[in-house]
Formats: C-alpha cells, structure tokens, sequence
C-alpha cells in the first residue's frame, strides 16, 4: 500500500491533483490508515498512471471519465472508445491548424518589422491593431490552446 506522497511518487501526478480526481470521483476513495492517512493500492496506481496519460495526450476529464468506464467492462466491444479517441484527434487536429496560423501571423508580423525604432515596430502596431492580421485568433483561440494545469 502506498500513501499518497508515494502514489505521487510514483505516478508524477501531484498530491492536490490526486485529491482532486478522488473528489470528482475519477479516483476511488482511498482505504485509511489507522492515523487516517490515505493508502493506495496497486489498482488505484492502475487508474492513475492511466489519467495521467490519458492528460498527456489532452483528453479532457470527461472523456476520460467515460474511457475509465469503458476499461471496467473488459469484454465490451472497443468501439465507444474509438469514438473518444476520433474526437479527441479531431480536436488535436483543430488546435493544430490553429497554432499554424498562428505561427504563420508570427513569422508574417516579424518579416515586415523593419527593425527601426519601436515608433516604426510593425510588431507593436500589428499588436495594438487586429485589422492589421490576416487571420482571425482571437483570445478564444488561444485559451483552447493553452493546457489546463490539472
């Protein structure tokens, strides 16, 4: 049995994260300890190693709520889980197409900057100007694009 300092350890998944995942119920309640102190087996180690990869790859919570669903009935056709996984790549393949344009609006800003004075920086007035973008990016764009921290 392993505690949760050990589970953490074990896993690279952080102690409020873990806690975390028990209270949205993507984790089981712990067994405790005689002092109260949670104690986690090799089947909650399981479960965890496979949320963490399954964040490393930008599944969201609830698809991996539904994938861990999905592993407890071994005999059930894989079908739904390919679903999950198609629209997660659809969703990767989105963000993708997204960070190119954004790279493409970068790399085009700096190629007109003449490098003068911040007065003449195409890059300053491309900033305080949208219109002067050639592609739509607006901040909602941004924030699919940035990982959550949990």
């Amino acid at each position: 049995m392993l505690t949760i300092g050990k589970l953490s350890e074990a896993t690279g998944v952080k102690v409020p994260t873990i806690r975390y995942y028990e209270q949205i119920a993507l984790l089981p309640e712990p067994e405790r300890s005689t002092g109260n102190q949670r104690l986690y087996g090799k089947a909650a180690q399981d479960r965890l190693n496979f949320i963490r990869h399954a964040r490393d790859l930008g599944f969201p919570l609830e698809a991996i709520r539904e994938l861990l669903g999905l592993s407890d009935d071994p005999n059930r056709s894989c079908a739904a889980a390919d679903q999950i996984a198609n629209r997660q790549l659809r969703a990767v393949n989105a963000r993708i197409s997204r960070l190119i344009a954004l790279r493409d609006e970068l790399q085009r800003m700096l190629q007109q900057c003449s490098c003068g004075t911040i007065a003449d920086c195409r890059v300053i007035e491309v900033l305080g100007n949208h219109e002067h973008c050639a592609h739509d990016h607006h901040e909602g764009a941004m924030a699919e694009l940035i990982p959550p921290s949990m």
